[in-house]
């Protein structure tokens, strides 16, 4: 692990770039196999581990990490409290919630807090990898059992303008699904699918999946009636 001070100074540009990750997590050995995971990945670098809220706050405005990988409970309170602070104080870090929680509900207020990523402990071996990449790259991964239970659930209506159809892409792009599994979920072709995918952006004026994420959940796109 580097220290606060080397992590501030100018980095080195002949190394290649790495993820750099803060673990939030109260138990130590939950900490110390999931440091063994992601330091086993080439461009992956555990910077700082965290038992409780306040240091997680503390670690990520010292080490501005990539990614910060948070338990959603822990000492100092539900770190989706503390997930806004988080984005304010460092908007450069993106923020994985790992958790032991199925309930969906937890996995839509995650990502309104500001979380990218929602990862089950039970499947996180096989996940976290990936999600850890997936956010340092912007983009949303949420675990694909709550995804489908969330798809599941009916939307209200359809806001600003979308059609029925355009809703039903724009929930399934949040999902994190491509352009191919959309349409053949909906029996369209890809074509037809982009479209509608123009469509909603232009409409809603948002460009990235990470924003469409956040419509779509501040809507209640996602929510049961």
């Amino acid at each position: 692990m580097t220290s606060p001070e080397q992590a501030a100074g100018e980095p080195d540009p002949s190394a290649p770039a790495k993820i750099r990750i803060v673990l939030a997590d109260d138990h130590a050995v939950v900490r110390r196999g999931l440091q063994l995971l992601l330091d086993g990945e080439d461009d992956f670098e555990v910077v700082a581990e965290a038992g409780d809220v306040d240091s997680t706050r503390r670690y990520v405005r010292g080490y501005h990490p990539t990614v910060l990988v948070a338990d959603l409970n822990m000492p100092g309170g539900p770190i989706l409290n503390a997930i806004p602070d988080l984005r304010r104080e460092a908007p450069e870090t993106e923020i994985v919630v790992l958790t032991m929680q199925e309930d969906p509900a937890f996995a839509r207020e995650a990502l309104r807090a500001g979380a990218l990523a929602y990862v089950l402990k039970e499947a996180a071996e096989g996940e976290l990898v990936e999600a850890v990449r997936r956010a340092a790259a912007g983009e949303i991964y949420l675990n694909p059992q709550l995804g489908a239970r969330i798809a599941a659930e009916p939307p209200q209506g359809p806001p600003d303008d979308l059609t029925e159809r355009e809703v039903d892409v724009l929930r399934r792009i949040a999902l994190g699904l491509t352009n191919r599994e959309i349409a053949d979920e909906l029996y369209l072709s890809v074509r037809t699918i982009e479209t509608h995918r123009q469509h909603i952006q232009q409409k809603l004026r948002l460009g990235s999946r990470a924003e469409l994420v956040r419509y779509a959940l501040n809507h209640g796109l996602f929510d049961s009636d």
